[in-house]
């Protein structure tokens, strides 16, 4: 299209292809908004285009990511307010019809594909190094290790005689985001192959789940006693802090877990694999492809490999 949309402390440029929303400086921008500067959100990620009526006179028109193309959003899980959600824009009601237009505009640009969860994330997460202070430590993320280094005022007995933790991001398979703005947020590393399910509550109350890594289900601890968490307080891990690097985190772990799953090769002369092993190797690659760990072509792939072995 080639346009400039600008509202309320956003403005909307559109191009042939993506749409790039650069956020402006003020003192009533949600400082997540001036944490983030400037996001590309490609047509081929939008799930839908709404235009509602707004608060005082303004009209809003959100432009809506599939499920799992927005390593933001599928980190906060549900929990940012309105007023933060970075792919709203509020514009004046006097600009109504050309909101509109703009919206007509995107809902001819969806595909097919628009309906479903995407397959990889679609939109480029903030980039390391981030750190944050949290209430019983401060936690550092360099693109490849994440670490946290415990508070001597805050952290729990039970970090202390932890230690300082470094986690690889080839070791993990999530994170878990509670926002600072409910009661006893938090930020935890889910290790790679023992993730908490997805559909199951947060700990300490109501609340999402974690963004997933597998569907495995695993026991956990409360985040004040567990070394793979930070805990959060008044004014420790603000959500234009601690959200910002937790999507930097999973966009890392879901780009590390996306190469091919290794298959072991069949021995020249060896003749046919063992059904069974089969069986169970096609199972494990199910489970992969379920959790998200593995795309749908690099499933269809992979499974092609494992019939032939037959």
């Amino acid at each position: 299209m080639g346009d400039v949309l600008a509202g309320i402390h956003a403005t909307w440029e559109f191009d042939t292809d993506s749409v790039l929303i650069r956020f402006e400086r003020g003192i009533r921008t949600p400082r997540l908004f001036l944490s983030l500067r400037e996001r590309r959100i490609p047509y081929a990620a939008l799930s839908s285009v709404t235009l509602t009526p707004g608060k005082r006179g303004t009209v809003v028109l959100h432009a809506v990511p599939r499920p799992r193309a927005d390593p933001l959003l599928e980190a906060a899980a549900g929990q940012l307010k309105e007023s933060c959600d970075p792919c709203r824009l509020v514009l004046p009601a006097g600009s109504e019809t050309l909101a509109e237009y703009y919206a007509g505009e995107l809902r001819a640009l969806l595909g097919e594909e628009a309906s479903l969860p995407a397959d990889r994330f679609m939109v480029t997460a903030p980039e390391p190094p981030m750190h944050f202070k949290a209430y019983d430590g401060r936690a550092a993320f360099d693109g490849r290790l994440v670490s946290f280094r415990w508070s001597r005022t805050g952290a729990s007995s039970a970090k202390w005689k932890a230690g300082d933790q470094s986690f690889p991001v080839a070791d993990l398979g999530g994170i878990e985001w509670r926002s600072p703005e409910a009661f006893e947020g938090y930020l935890r590393l889910l290790p790679r192959g023992a993730c908490a399910d997805p559909g199951e509550p947060a700990e300490g109350g109501p609340g999402p789940g974690p963004a997933r890594g597998t569907a495995l289900a695993v026991r956990r601890v409360p985040p004040d006693q567990d070394p793979a968490a930070v805990v959060f307080g008044l004014g420790y891990g603000p959500v234009h802090e601690s959200l910002p690097f937790a999507a930097a985190v999973l966009e890392s772990v879901r780009r590390t877990q996306s190469v091919p799953v290794a298959t072991a090769p069949v021995p020249v002369g060896g003749g046919r694999r063992d059904p069974a092993d089969i069986a169970e190797r096609m199972r494990h690659l199910g489970d992969l492809h379920h959790a998200g760990l593995v795309t749908d072509a690099e499933f269809s792939a992979k499974k092609a490999e494992l019939l032939a072995e037959l």
